[in-house]
């Protein structure tokens, strides 16, 4: 089971950015297999009980992750999560791809639809069909990506047009979602790589796996695509001890994405111990793979 970093573009690592750049190259020596962002342009306030607060610094994800990719070489990037309908998918395509190419395939596409209504009241999206307009969108990405010079959909309209370079593996970067609901499980199975759970106890994410298995028995999944990868972060208020690990591996997680405590969101220093201290903990628990 690997570990990943994350909140690579916020807090500390945002309001300085070279502390990621540290962190990531700590990260990358130390054995982690990634750093992931999060993702909000803006946020409500006052706050609506969910999500972080409204003064949380942030990066663009696609940034954050770019300067990263410039400073290490083999250390996986991850966006969780990119709020797909919140983008214009032409747009959110060369993101990717200019990504993509800029880290030599270390990208991951994690996905989702977006929870918060002020955050898609503010940029002029509508929330009432995010799941259909991501999926659209979605579909819009990989005909761009593959070359078709036009495309049409309910909310998709393109002609006459391309964008190259394309992504370095066809059909783009490996892609992950997110969410809890049965649709996204479904989605899961029929179009994804990876599936990503947000603070999970070993009960949700075992709750959350039988909705994975029930999809695989209702989908049909396409040949080559292999099994699908699990990748849960913890919740944020009980300490990762050697326990909680062995429950989330004898689960069959691939990857636990954990978030720094609260002392190291401000805190270089504590952030830097925090990377170098689960270091050590990949080094010596059976449990975690070493990238």
């Amino acid at each position: 089971m690997y570990l990943g970093l994350f909140m690579i573009n916020g807090y500390v690592c945002a309001t300085d950015p070279s502390v990621a750049v540290a962190a990531a190259t700590a990260a990358e020596a130390a054995g982690w297999e990634s750093v992931w962002t999060g993702e909000h342009y803006v946020l409500p306030e006052p706050g609506v009980g969910r999500g972080p607060e409204a003064d949380t610094p942030m990066l663009d994800p696609f940034i954050a992750l770019a300067n990263v990719a410039a400073h290490t070489r083999k250390l996986r990037l991850g966006s969780g999560l990119t709020v797909v309908p919140l983008h214009h998918p032409l747009m959110l395509a060369k993101q990717i791809v200019s990504l993509d190419r800029i880290s030599g395939g270390r990208f991951m596409f994690g996905a989702g639809v977006g929870y918060l209504q002020p955050e898609f009241d503010a940029l002029g999206a509508s929330m009432a069909d995010r799941g259909d307009r991501t999926a659209d969108y979605l579909d819009a990405m990989r005909a761009i990506w593959a070359g078709d010079r036009s495309f049409s959909s309910k909310h998709v309209s393109y002609e006459g047009v391309r964008a190259e370079p394309g992504p370095l593996r066809a059909g783009g970067p490996p892609l992950h979602f997110g969410g809890h609901v049965q649709r996204v499980f479904d989605r899961t199975v029929r179009q994804a790589d990876g599936w990503y759970g947000w603070e999970l106890s070993p009960e949700r994410t075992q709750t959350a796996l039988d909705g994975l298995r029930k999809a695989a028995a209702d989908n049909e999944r396409p040949a080559g695509m292999g099994e699908i990868e699990i990748s849960v972060t913890p919740p944020t208020q009980v300490p990762l001890d050697d326990k909680l690990i062995d429950a989330y591996a004898e689960l069959g997680v691939d990857r636990l994405i954990v978030v720094p405590p609260r002392k190291a969101h401000d805190n270089a220093d504590e952030l830097g111990r925090f990377v170098e201290r689960m270091g050590d903990r990949i080094a010596s628990h059976p449990a975690l793979t070493p990238a």
